[in-house]
C-alpha cells in the first residue's frame, strides 16, 4: 500500500511539472510561428536579409518546439496512466472499489467451473486479478483462467511471475504503455485481418511504370527549370495526369487493403513500444527469455518491424487528403510506392505478426499474476507432485479481504474425497470456492492463498451454482443433471478435482439422498479428489462403507447471547448444531 501511495504522489508531482512545461512550450510554439510570419512579411516588404534570417530561425524553432511538444504530450499521457494505475491499486487494496474490467464477455455457462466459481463477471476472479489494457492481453488472461497448464509450464510460469513480481517499475510502465494505446478488439482484429488478407504483388510492368514515370517527371521538371521551354511543361502536365490515371487503376485494391484501418498506425506504433519494452529488459526466468526470443525475426526485433509498418500506414493516409494526395501522386506516385512497400512488408512479416502480439498478451497475463503475488506477499507458490496428492495449509479464498479471511488446513490423503456438512452461513460454499479458486490459480502458475501448498494439478469440475437456461427451456434440475453427466464423462477420461454443493435440490429428499450417494460412489470409483457439501446427515454415513476414500468434515455454529456465531473453522466429523430453526424463531417466522 505504501509503495502505491508514494508512487501516486510522485507521479502527481511529475505531472504538475510536465503540464507547466507543456503549456510553456505551447505558448512558445505559437509565438515562434507568429514571429516567422511577421518577419517574413517584413522581408518581403523591405528585402532585408536579416529579416529572412530571423524568419528562418523561428521556423526552425517552431519545428523543434513541435517535437518537444509531442514528447511532452507523450509524457503527460504516461504520467496520467501511471498515476491512475497506482490510485486504482490503492482503491482496490482499501476495498473501496474494483476499477478493473470484469470480463463478462468471457462468461460460459457450460464451462466445467468458470460460472460456478465466478471466474468472470462482477466481483469475479478475473476482475480482481486483471491488470491488462490491450485486447490480446485481456483475452490471454481470460483463456489462462479456464485451462490447466502442464506441470512443466506451470513451473515456468511460477518462475516468470516471481521475477516480474519484484519489478514493479517495469510492470507499471508496461501497463501504462498499454493503457495509452487505447487498444480495442476491433483494432486488434483489423490488424490480423489485414495481415491474413491475400495481397498479390504488383506486376513487373506496373512496378516498371511506377519507377520510370516519376523519374521522367523529375527529368522534364529539371529541363523546364533550366530552359523555360513550354514543351517540357506540357510534357510535365501529361505525366502528371498520366500518374493520377495510373494510380486510379489500383485505387480499389488500395481501398480494400486499407479498409477499417483508421488510426491503425497509432495502434501499431504503441504495439511496437510495448514489444520494445519487452526486448530491452534483461530477464532471468526461462519463460521470459523464450518469449523475448520470439521477438527476433529476420535478424531484427519485432518493434523495429512494427515501427516500419506504422510508418507505412501513416504515409498511406496522405491519400485521404485531396490536395496532398493529388500533388504527391501526380508527381511521384507516392501512394503506389507505399502500397508496394505494404504488400512487401506483409509478405515478409505477416506470418510472425500474430505471434508477436501473442507474446505481448502473454506478458500482460504474467504481469497480472505477478501483481497478485506483489499485493499478497503472504501467498505461496504451490509445490507440484504427480502422486494425486493435494494439501493446503491455512487455505482461504484469495478474493476475501485479509481482515475477513479464516484459513483452514486440508489434506486429501489418505482419504481423497470429503463429505462436508454445516448449517447455512457456516462457510461450506465459501470453503468449496476457496478450494476451487486456489486449484485454478495453481493450474495457471499463480500464487495461492495459503501458507503452504503441495498440489497435483488436476482439471477442476464443479456443480455449485447452475442457473435455469431459459433459452434452452431447461429447468435448474435438468441443467444440474447435465452438469453431473458432464462431470462423469470427464472422469471417464482422467481423474479430476470435483466440487459439488447440495446437488439434486430439485427432487424429493429420499430421491436426493439416494442420488447423492450414488454420485459420490461413481466419483470416487473414478479416482477423483474433491469435496461435496450436503445437509443430509445420512449421506455422511457413506464414509463407513468407503473409509479409505471418504472422510467427514464440518463447519459448526454456536448460539451465544441469543445470537449465532460462526468461526468458519473446518473440523473433523459431522455437523451437530443447526441454525435454521433458531434463526426463524428469532425473526418471528415461526
Amino acid at each position: 500500500m505504501e509503495a502505491y501511495q508514494s508512487r501516486s504522489l510522485k507521479y502527481s508531482q511529475e505531472l504538475t511539472k510536465t503540464k507547466t512545461q507543456y503549456n510553456t512550450i505551447s505558448l512558445l510554439r505559437l509565438a515562434s510561428i507568429l514571429l516567422f510570419l511577421i518577419l517574413g512579411y517584413y522581408y518581403l516588404k523591405e528585402s532585408k536579409m536579416w529579416f529572412l534570417g530571423l524568419s528562418i530561425f523561428f521556423l526552425i524553432a517552431f519545428f523543434l518546439l513541435m517535437r518537444w511538444h509531442t514528447k511532452l504530450q507523450f509524457q503527460l499521457k504516461m504520467g496520467e496512466a501511471l498515476r491512475s494505475i497506482n490510485t486504482n491499486e490503492i482503491a482496490y487494496l482499501e476495498n473501496n472499489q474494483l476499477p478493473f474490467e470484469k470480463g463478462e464477455e468471457f462468461i460460459d455457462f457450460h464451462h466445467p467451473y468458470a460460472y460456478d466459481l465466478d471466474v468472470f463477471g462482477n466481483h469475479s476472479l478475473f476482475q480482481n486479478i486483471n491488470r491488462t489494457a490491450t485486447y490480446i492481453g485481456k483475452k490471454t488472461l481470460a483463456q489462462q483462467c479456464v485451462r490447466l497448464l502442464p506441470n512443466e509450464e506451470i513451473l515456468r510460469n511460477q518462475d516468470a511471475i516471481k521475477e516480474l513480481s519484484g519489478q514493479l517499475d517495469w510492470r507499471q510502465e508496461f501497463l501504462a504503455l498499454a493503457k495509452i494505446s487505447q487498444d480495442s478488439q476491433q483494432a486488434y482484429e483489423t490488424i490480423l485481418k489485414w495481415s491474413t488478407y491475400n495481397s498479390k504483388p504488383l506486376s513487373k510492368i506496373s512496378v516498371g511504370v511506377s519507377m520510370l514515370s516519376p523519374l521522367l517527371f523529375v527529368g522534364f521538371a529539371v529541363a523546364y527549370w533550366s530552359t523555360s521551354n513550354m514543351v517540357y511543361l506540357n510534357v510535365l502536365s501529361f505525366i502528371f495526369v498520366f500518374n493520377l490515371a495510373f494510380l486510379g487503376r489500383f485505387m480499389k485494391r488500395m481501398q480494400l487493403e486499407m479498409a477499417h484501418s483508421t488510426n491503425i498506425d497509432t495502434i501499431i506504433s504503441h504495439y511496437g513500444l510495448l514489444l520494445q519494452k519487452i526486448e530491452k529488459e534483461d530477464f532471468k526466468a526461462e519463460k521470459l527469455i523464450d518469449l523475448q526470443k520470439q521477438l527476433i525475426y529476420q535478424n531484427e526485433t519485432a518493434s523495429v518491424h512494427l515501427k516500419q509498418l506504422a510508418s507505412l500506414f501513416s504515409s498511406m493516409d496522405t491519400i485521404q487528403n485531396l490536395i496532398t494526395g493529388v500533388l504527391f501522386n501526380g508527381t511521384f506516385l507516392f501512394n503506389l510506392h507505399i502500397f508496394k512497400a505494404l504488400i512487401l512488408w506483409k509478405n515478409q512479416h505477416a506470418a510472425a505478426l500474430e505471434e508477436w502480439l501473442a507474446v505481448m498478451g502473454e506478458f500482460e497475463m504474467l504481469n497480472s499474476l505477478a501483481n497478485v503475488s506483489y499485493n499478497n506477499p503472504d501467498f505461496v507458490f504451490p509445490e507440484l507432485n504427480t502422486k494425486y496428492e493435494i494439501s493446503f495449509s491455512n487455505l482461504s479464498h484469495p478474493l476475501l479481504s485479509k481482515k475477513n479471511r479464516v484459513g483452514n488446513d486440508i489434506d486429501f490423503q489418505p482419504q481423497s474425497f470429503m463429505i462436508l456438512t454445516g448449517s447455512n452461513m457456516s462457510g461450506k460454499s465459501t470453503f468449496l470456492r476457496s478450494l476451487g479458486i486456489n486449484m485454478v490459480l495453481t493450474g495457471m502458475g499463480a500464487a495461492v492463498c495459503a501458507t503452504k501448498a503441495n498440489v497435483h494439478p488436476m482439471p477442476v469440475l464443479v456443480s455449485m451454482r447452475l442457473s435455469d437456461s431459459l433459452s434452452d427451456s431447461e429447468s435448474y434440475f435438468f441443467a444440474e443433471i447435465k452438469r453431473l453427466k458432464q462431470i462423469r464423462d470427464e472422469l471417464d477420461h482422467r481423474p479430476a478435482f470435483v466440487l459439488l454443493d447440495e446437488i439434486l435440490r430439485g427432487t424429493n429428499s429420499d430421491d436426493k439422498r439416494s442420488g447423492t450417494i450414488e454420485v459420490i460412489k461413481k466419483v470416487i470409483a473414478k479416482n477423483a479428489l474433491g469435496a461435496i457439501a450436503t445437509h443430509d446427515i445420512e449421506v455422511c454415513l457413506t464414509t463407513k462403507e468407503f473409509p479409505d476414500s471418504l472422510i467427514n468434515k464440518c463447519f459448526e455454529v454456536e448460539i451465544r447471547d441469543n445470537d449465532l456465531h460462526f468461526d468458519f473453522i473446518l473440523r473433523d466429523g459431522i455437523c451437530k448444531n443447526k441454525s435454521a430453526t433458531f434463526l426463524m424463531k428469532k425473526m418471528g417466522v415461526i
